[in-house]
Formats: structure tokens, C-alpha cells, sequence
């Protein structure tokens, strides 16, 4: 039995817990830093999506008051979405958590005090790992959150409390692409730079909708002055097909087949670059021979295009001097997304389309910090993208962290999925879930939820305590949000942005990370993170993580150099940023500051340009294999196939921010609805607006019909931020990334 909080207090005389509850001021309960004066304004990135566009806050005695978009910014350049402009209505939601609950023997969550709270979290996770094992307890994180707070709680998680399993929502978005990336180009490395928006002459978006997803790269694309051919391959008609040059509805789940038959006529167009394939690549001459069976009969016939219109798509790259490839969820949620995702990239080695502006094989990631997650989360690989099985690996990070190697776990972690089924094995017997909303969010949410009642202890710890999630909790625990804290973002042209403190978290609600300094201390194991006293003390620790690695960042000083800088992209080494300050003309001695003033950095850097990639001999591979059929086919029970998606700018995820806003709520309807084709609704006799029912083999729901062309016959769509939709979606994994597929189920429709 640890010791009660109290006694931890007394021992310590109350200093760590005193500071961080009781003192007006202190973290998350005070006012913003004294860095910023009572009326001023300042920059900071966007907390929403992947995009890291810059925002100016506004502040009036010292609390931000109003947002504007930062002109001088490199990403959006006085852009901003809608999302944007309202980042600040989330933080004073009426609904926001301000002190943590606990579920009473009644049923009801009651609040209680910070230390109560801490105390019960520790012993109940340490009698549960007494009893079942380090493998028992396990946590479902976010790509939400800073990437100090990442980098705590991870380790924290697994060098700390020595625990095993922990995975990060971005398992639902990017984990495919990491892994496609890792493989081919021997690291998880989006090579491209936003710059490359508008310095193509060919742009192919692939299962990617940025029109609504990605508004600012959108205008990226529109600020285009070469009249680029926009390229856009997805089933339905979305908005950026409505503005593309060439539109592919191919079937649902048939790009694969797609990317293969595009391979296969460019070669027979000659448009192989090579000269780039002979001295970058591997593996070309078994991808040739792989894709000669992908002939265009055989592609129209697997994807329902015409040949026509596959000999102009190729045509159109092969023509291209500057061609970008472009995929976002349409390809990484699917049952076979990384090879999809690499047929992407073998398409772009292949022509030599990489390394030059207005090129590359490009992932537009999903969440605001899913890169930091990707890189520091600590979950299913070591810490700064570092390997537990390799044993320089382990010695390195204990080495920078300052921690026994030997508690470094050397077990795989188990992924987003199979946390889930352990929980219904009965091998996960706790779970830590801290700013996601699973129970909205996760493929088939009816069995998660289901599975949620069988664990002996559930924490949940996020802005909202009305989340679906927060709803089931055994602990709640109140987090403070974007904008009440200070840390790092990286966006996902690897971009790190700077967020600021310039709002006071509501109540007694915290930072997550001095929520976990809290744990630490009571668990016992503080010792190890006595420099983990700030998040800027953890970005050094992180930088210096990163020597030697490819996203190498020892040439950030730190916080104010980011702040300075727009934002610096990876890799900045220290070598760089000495050649960047001999290409400058030397001044007069700057007097001495806390942190000296870089050179300026050139904005727009992007990856390969040497033709050199990360794998042991410097070549990117071909990784290929052969298509799998979709795992649940539309049949005579349930005729139609389901994709979901994003539905409009104004909304994010599971609406848990987004819904807060009095303005966003008026620009997307506040009901579920289905988008359905005219001729299908013609002969199941739905009306437009009309209530309709939706059954998969998981559930049935209702929604508004809305019939429109912009589905084919025999699809529907629905998008992901209403909660309903996650009862019908199929759990299909790709077997790489272990990515769930929501974008492909069979359902029924009728008239409600």
C-alpha cells in the first residue's frame, strides 16, 4: 500500500502538491506567465488539426480575449479556418471539468479532492498491478497534447509505474503511414514542405478531401500559379473533386489495384525515371515484374473506371515536371492501408517525383500533434523513435533520461485493438484513457463501451467531464487545454509549433503535465523525473534524444527560438544551424541573452533532396504486395456500402470542442445524416430529409436522408462526428499498422 497523499505531504512538507493545488498562480490555476504583459498579443499554432496554422492571441489583462490569424506566419500566412478563429470557445465551455470525480457506490460522480483523487488512482493501479502484473494496466492516449506531455506520460507510464501496454489515438489515424514511411524510406519521414502546394504543376490527392479536412492547404493548392492539374481519386464527389481537373470515383477499397495499374502504364509510357531508380532505389526491377498483371482491363474492371480515364491520369503524371502525391484517412483506414500508402510512394520513386519542390509521396496528417506522437509518445516504440529490442537504444535514452536501463521494458507494447481485446480477455484489467473520447470514436463502439464495464478500474482524464467517455469513468480527472498550458506541436510538414499559457484553466483543473508530476510523486518513483520540472526542461531532454537520429533537433535552443523563428521544421542539427550562420553577415557582438538568437532559418525545408533516404544503404524500397479482398462485402441482407468521413470545416472529431462554439454549431447540422443517391432514393421512396434507418450486422441508428449524386449507387455516407456512426463501422485491422478501417462496412437503408 503506497502512503496516503496526506502522508506524502507531511513527508515532503507539502511542497509539490501545495504548489500545484492550493497556489493562486501556480500552474494551470494562475495567471498566464509573466513573459507575456497584461495587453499584448502573440502567436502561437492552432490546437485542432495537422495543419499548425499560426494564430495571434489577443490578450486584455493578461487573458486572452480574441484569436486573428497570423499573417507572417509560414503555414497559413493570415489564413484561418473556422475552427481557428473559434479556438478559444472550447475554454470556456459551461461543461469544462473543474475538480475530479469519483464514482460513488450509488452510481453518481462525486467531486473530490486533488489529493484524494491521486491517492485512490495509485492504489488502485498498484494493488491492480500486485495482483495481475505489469500487463494489467494499460493507456489510451491522444495526439491532442503537447509533446512534453507526451514524453511524461509514457515514460512515466512504462519507466515509472512499470507498466507494458499503451497506445495513442493516433493508431486511428497516422499509425499507417508511419509504418509505410519507416519501411520504404527506412523512417517514419514526410518528406514535403507546404511550399510544394503551390509549386507543383500535378497534384494527386488520393482518399484526401483538404477542401474540408485541410481548408488552409486547400488555399494552399488554390494560391497555385502554374494551373496545376488537380488530380482527386475518391468515391464520392467530395468538394475537392468538385474543384479538380480530374475526378476517379473508383470503387470503394479498389485503389490499391488502382496505384498498381497506374505503375504498370507508366511503364508502358517509358515515364520511369531511371537514372533516380538505378542510384536511390531497391527493388524496382520486382515491382516491374509485380505489376505487369495490373493491366488496364483488369483495373477498370476491379475499380469500375474508364480506360480513358486511366490513360489520361497516367498520361497527366507522366507528363508532369513537378508532381505531388497526396493521401490522407481515405487510404491509411483501410484492412490493407500500408501497402496502399506504399503504392503511393512507389509511384513517386518510381517517376523520381521526390526531394524537389512541388513533389514527393505526402501524408497530410490528422491530429494537431500526431507527429509528436508518432515520435515521443513512448507507446508501441521506445521513446524519440528509438527501438527497446536494441540494445544501444536502451543504453542511449536511459543515458539521456538519466534512469536504470533496466527499466526500460523490452516486451512490445500491444496496439489500440488489442488493448481492446485484451480487455475482453480479461488481460487488461485497468485502463487510463486521457484526451480521447474511445467511447464515440472507436470502430464498433457499441462492444468497446460494452467492454469498458468488465474492467475493475476506469480513469479518464480530458477538458470535458460529459465526454462519452468521461461519462463511464471510475476516476475523472480535469485537465486544462489548449491554450492553459505551454508545450510543442508538430504539425505535418514536421513543423514545431509553440503553444502558450495565455488562459487559466477553470477551478482546480490541471496541466496534464502536472497531473502526471502528481503521479510521480505519489507513486514513488519522482526521483526519476527530478528534471522533468517544466515542459521546456523536457524539450531539452527530447532534443537531446534526437542526436543522431533523422529528425535531429539539437539545433533548437529552444522555446524562444521557435517563437522567433515561425516554427522550425526537423531536422535542424547543430551543424545546420553554424552553416546557416556563416551564410549571414556578421554583425556587432549581440549582448548576451538567457538564450542566444539563431540565425535565420530558411522557412520551406523539405527531405531528400539528395536523393539519400534513412534505410542502412541510403536507398528507399519498393515494398509491394498482392490486394486482399474488403473484409465485409455489401450482400442481399445489406446491400449498400458505408463510408464516413469528415463532414464539414467546422467540426473536429467527436464534436467535443467543436460543439462548444455557439458560432461552429450554426455551420454543420446538428443531426446525423446520410448522404444517399437520388436513384436509391427514387426506389426506397426516402424524400430528402427524410428519416432513415441504417443497419449494419453491429447495429441500427437513423439519420436525415440527404440525397445527392456526390455518393455512387449502392454507397452512402455518413460523417464520423455524430456518435451514432461508430455503432454500425466493421473492426477490420490492417495487419502492418494495426489501423482500424472505418471507411468500408455493409449496410442496410430504409425509410425510418
Amino acid at each position: 500500500m503506497i502512503p496516503s497523499l496526506e502522508q506524502l505531504l507531511r513527508a515532503r512538507s507539502g511542497v509539490l502538491t501545495e504548489k500545484l493545488v492550493r497556489q493562486p498562480g501556480a500552474f494551470g490555476l494562475g495567471q498566464v506567465p509573466a513573459r507575456l504583459t497584461p495587453d499584448a498579443t502573440t502567436t502561437m499554432v492552432c490546437g485542432f488539426c495537422s495543419t499548425g496554422c499560426g494564430l495571434n492571441v489577443h490578450l486584455r489583462d493578461s487573458l486572452a480575449v480574441n484569436l486573428s490569424a497570423d499573417p507572417d506566419y509560414p503555414v497559413n500566412r493570415g489564413m484561418a479556418c473556422p475552427k481557428g478563429w473559434e479556438a478559444l470557445a472550447p475554454l470556456d465551455a459551461p461543461d469544462r471539468g473543474t475538480k475530479p470525480l469519483l464514482r460513488t457506490n450509488g452510481g453518481e460522480l462525486t467531486a473530490i479532492s486533488w489529493e484524494r483523487a491521486i491517492a485512490l488512482f495509485c492504489e488502485k493501479l498498484q494493488a491492480i498491478r500486485a495482483a495481475h502484473g505489469p500487463e494489467s494496466v494499460a493507456f489510451l492516449s491522444t495526439g491532442q497534447i503537447p509533446t512534453e506531455e507526451m514524453a511524461f506520460l509514457g515514460a512515466l507510464f512504462k519507466f515509472g509505474m512499470g507498466f507494458v501496454h499503451c497506445d495513442s489515438n493516433t493508431r486511428q489515424c497516422m499509425a499507417t503511414a508511419h509504418v509505410a514511411y519507416k519501411e520504404s524510406f527506412g523512417f517514419d519521414a514526410p518528406p514535403y514542405t507546404y511550399a510544394d502546394f503551390e509549386e507543383s504543376d500535378v497534384l494527386v490527392f488520393i482518399g484526401s478531401n483538404p477542401c474540408i479536412a485541410h481548408p488552409i492547404m486547400w488555399q494552399r493548392v488554390m494560391r497555385n500559379p502554374h494551373q496545376p492539374a488537380i488530380v482527386v481519386i475518391d468515391p464520392r464527389r467530395t468538394e475537392t473533386a468538385m474543384a479538380a481537373t480530374q475526378h476517379l470515383p473508383l470503387r470503394p477499397k479498389s485503389d490499391l489495384v488502382l496505384l498498381y495499374g497506374l505503375a504498370h502504364l507508366l511503364l508502358r509510357l517509358e515515364a520511369v525515371d531511371r537514372d533516380f531508380v538505378a542510384a536511390h532505389t531497391t527493388g524496382f526491377e520486382a515491382f516491374a515484374d509485380f505489376v505487369r498483371p495490373f493491366t488496364i482491363s483488369r483495373v477498370a474492371e476491379e475499380t469500375g473506371l474508364a480506360e480513358e480515364k486511366l490513360w489520361r491520369l497516367a498520361g497527366t503524371i507522366a507528363q508532369g515536371k513537378r508532381v505531388s502525391f497526396w493521401w490522407t484517412m481515405g487510404v491509411n483506414q483501410s484492412h490493407e492501408s500500408t501497402r496502399t500508402a506504399q503504392a503511393v510512394i512507389n509511384l513517386a520513386l518510381m517517376t523520381g517525383q521526390i526531394g524537389r519542390p512541388g513533389t514527393g509521396a505526402n501524408s497530410i496528417t490528422g491530429q494537431c500533434n500526431a507527429m509528436g506522437s508518432r515520435l515521443f509518445a513512448n507507446a508501441t516504440s521506445l521513446l524519440g523513435g528509438h527501438d527497446a529490442n536494441d540494445a544501444a537504444d536502451r543504453t542511449k535514452v536511459a543515458g539521456v533520461l538519466g534512469i536504470p536501463e533496466d527499466l526500460i521494458p523490452r516486451q512490445p507494447s500491444l496496439a489500440y485493438d488489442q488493448i481492446v481485446d485484451g480487455i475482453e480477455s480479461g488481460r487488461i484489467r485497468a485502463l487510463w484513457v486521457i484526451g480521447t473520447n474511445s467511447s464515440h470514436s472507436w470502430v464498433d463502439r457499441n462492444r468497446f463501451n460494452a467492454l469498458l464495464e468488465k474492467l475493475d478500474f476506469l480513469v479518464v482524464q480530458d477538458m470535458y467531464a460529459s465526454t462519452d467517455t468521461a461519462k463511464r469513468a471510475d476516476l475523472y480527472l480535469p485537465a486544462a487545454g489548449w491554450g492553459e498550458k505551454d508545450g510543442t506541436l508538430i504539425n505535418s510538414e514536421r513543423r514545431i509549433g509553440l503553444i502558450k499559457k495565455v488562459r487559466r484553466a477553470p477551478g482546480e483543473a490541471l496541466a496534464d503535465f502536472h497531473i502526471f508530476r502528481l503521479i510521480a510523486e505519489v507513486w514513488g518513483c519522482g526521483a526519476l523525473f527530478a528534471r522533468w520540472t517544466s515542459p521546456e526542461a523536457v524539450f531539452h531532454l527530447l532534443r537531446e534524444l534526437s542526436r543522431g537520429r533523422p529528425y535531429d533537433i539539437t539545433g533548437i535552443s529552444g522555446y524562444r527560438m521557435i517563437d522567433e523563428q515561425s516554427g522550425i521544421q526537423w531536422p535542424l542539427t547543430e551543424s545546420q544551424i553554424e552553416a546557416f550562420g556563416k551564410a549571414e553577415e556578421t554583425g556587432p557582438e549581440p549582448e548576451p541573452k538567457p538564450e542566444q538568437s539563431a540565425p535565420t532559418i530558411p522557412r520551406e525545408r523539405r527531405l531528400f533532396a539528395d536523393g539519400t533516404f534513412f534505410t542502412a544503404d541510403g536507398r528507399a524500397r519498393f515494398v509491394f504486395a498482392e490486394p486482399r479482398p474488403m473484409p465485409e462485402k455489401p450482400d442481399g441482407d445489406f446491400p449498400f456500402l458505408l463510408l464516413t468521413g469528415r463532414g464539414t470545416s467546422s467540426q473536429w472529431h467527436t464534436n467535443t470542442r467543436t460543439g462548444k462554439s455557439d458560432v461552429l454549431r450554426k455551420l454543420y447540422p446538428p443531426d446525423c445524416y446520410l448522404e444517399i443517391h437520388p436513384n436509391d432514393a427514387a426506389r426506397l421512396g426516402i424524400a430528402p430529409g427524410a428519416t432513415v434507418k441504417i443497419s449494419s450486422r453491429r447495429a441500427s441508428i437513423t439519420a436525415a436522408a440527404f440525397v445527392t449524386p456526390a455518393v455512387q449507387p449502392g454507397q452512402v455516407f455518413a460523417p464520423m462526428h455524430y456518435e451514432e456512426v461508430n455503432q454500425l463501422t466493421f473492426p477490420a485491422f490492417d495487419p502492418h499498422s494495426r489501423q482500424p478501417s472505418y471507411k468500408a462496412c455493409a449496410v442496410r437503408v430504409e425509410r425510418g
